[in-house]
């Protein structure tokens, strides 16, 4: 790679390697968190007594130490499928001149193995430091008794190790769009897949939906052995990976018509219809864009309903059995809390993600923003197209996110904490609504964020300019 290339190259991964370091913190700080709070519950002479707690502290943090390493390589394949598709002419150029797809594959995985090292070397630098300022904070403000505390032991190297592969692996996975890549396009137009081009692959179609149906199943499995037994809650978390890696496979058949229904809301003006089809014409960069999203209000759904799910769960068992659950209050709020503000690490990496891949694709659409330039739209019209294209998927994928959000943490919590004493059995999800508005509001901000700078970069470009760039 060329001295020149760094700048280009760089730019493109800060996403990568914010979400890379992000995941790996993530992971350190849960599993440190765990060690922390299993040593408080311990030496508490009501919760030290009952293993049970202990073992549900720690299915909770396996949980959760997934789902970080789970969402870090899910955005970061989609960031590099969304970089690999912005160097297709590129790619060709390479191709034409003699360079095989395997080896292009090749140096595109190479990047992701250097971006996990360095993410994965930074957040566990950033887990520990945080771990112990949490710690300290915690015994300051007498939340956590002054105990001999572990913050740092072996264990904080499976994230770590997780992240490096999950990254290579990610970006591997994006890369394959280069096996696709032909000579001819160095000479030629190269766009992403139309509609028709990405619906017609039933191999594809038919592995996503597969995936998602065995997934839906699994966690209802562990929904019913959850009734029995707390472990069923792993089985639901095996069940909730393999439905949603079956979405995100099939994304391409949700998302768009999603997007057109969403699409009718902003009206019939040439600026609104633009961008209505702007959004559904490509189905994978649309896919790649809302996804990240769609992970974050999935994510921050999932917790809310959970927690709010366990209240239930806990109120319910206190009333059938308050002899088991007294003094127990004090240890199941602190546990709660520790968890609440750790769940929103997970939704700050798919916020990058989406908020990266908006910006990449804004870049990597130059010269169709520059014609529409040369046809007569003046700035302010393909800045309104670009925020109601941003806006249109936001809601799109707040909508999805809402609904699978709703549905894996009353299943999570089901699985979980349907065996306890005095459980009331199957209950019927609870919804916390003031939560729900409040991601409702955030994305909102979200979409204004990630359309805004890319906006102004677009505008800038004058059109003969645009139409210049290969």
């Amino acid at each position: 790679m060329s001295r020149a290339d760094l700048g280009p190259r760089a730019r493109e991964h800060r996403a990568s390697l914010l979400v890379a370091t992000l995941s790996a913190s993530f992971g350190v700080l849960l599993l440190m968190v765990t060690s922390v709070l299993s040593t408080f519950i311990l030496a508490d002479d009501v919760t030290g007594s009952s293993g049970s707690v202990v073992i549900m502290l720690i299915l909770a943090a396996a949980v959760f130490v997934s789902l970080a390493v789970y969402v870090g390589a899910i955005v970061t394949a989609n960031t590099f499928a969304t970089i690999v598709a912005g160097r297709t002419r590129t790619i060709a150029l390479l191709r034409l001149i003699g360079s095989s797809a395997r080896s292009q594959r090749r140096a595109v995985a190479k990047e992701g193995v250097v971006v996990g090292l360095l993410g994965g070397g930074a957040g566990l630098l950033v887990g520990l430091l945080a771990t112990l300022a949490l710690v300290r904070i915690g015994v300051a403000t007498g939340v956590l008794p002054e105990l001999p505390y572990a913050i740092a032991e072996p264990a904080v190297l499976l994230p770590v190790v997780a992240v490096v592969l999950t990254t290579w692996l990610a970006s591997w996975i994006g890369a394959r769009r280069v096996l696709t890549v032909t000579p001819m396009q160095a000479i030629g137009g190269s766009q992403e897949l139309s509609r028709e081009e990405a619906t017609a692959r039933p191999a594809r179609n038919a592995v996503a939906i597969g995936l998602f149906v065995v997934g839906v199943l699994l966690l209802l499995a562990g929904v019913g052995v959850g009734l029995v037994s707390p472990f069923g809650v792993l089985i639901g978390i095996v069940g909730g990976i393999v439905s949603f890696s079956g979405l995100v496979l099939g994304a391409h058949l949700v998302m768009p018509p999603a997007l057109r229904l969403v699409g009718r809301l902003f009206g019939t003006s040439a600026t609104a219809r633009l961008a209505a089809e702007n959004a559904v014409r490509y189905p994978e960069r649309s896919s790649r864009t809302t996804i990240g999203l769609v992970i974050g209000v999935t994510l921050v759904t999932m917790f809310a309903v959970a927690a709010a799910n366990f209240q239930e769960f806990v109120m319910n068992a206190q009333a059938a059995s308050p002899e088991v659950y007294e003094g127990t209050q004090a240890v199941v709020a602190t546990t709660v809390g520790v968890f609440s503000a750790l769940i929103g690490l997970s939704a700050l990496i798919a916020a990058v993600g989406m908020v990266n891949n908006l910006s990449l694709s804004v870049l990597q659409r130059t010269r169709e923003l520059g014609l529409l330039r040369a046809l007569g739209f003046s700035a302010a019209q393909i800045r309104r197209m670009i925020v109601i294209e941003a806006a249109q998927l936001t809601i799109a994928a707040v909508v999805v996110g809402l609904v699978l959000g709703t549905f894996y943490g009353w299943a999570g919590a089901q699985s979980m904490l349907g065996a306890i004493n005095g459980s009331p059995g199957l209950i019927f999800p609870v919804i916390p609504w003031a939560i729900v508005a409040v991601i409702v509001v955030l994305a909102a901000l979200l979409t204004a964020v990630a359309s805004v700078a890319p906006s102004r970069r677009a505008t800038r470009i004058a059109p003969v300019a645009a139409l210049a760039v290969d």
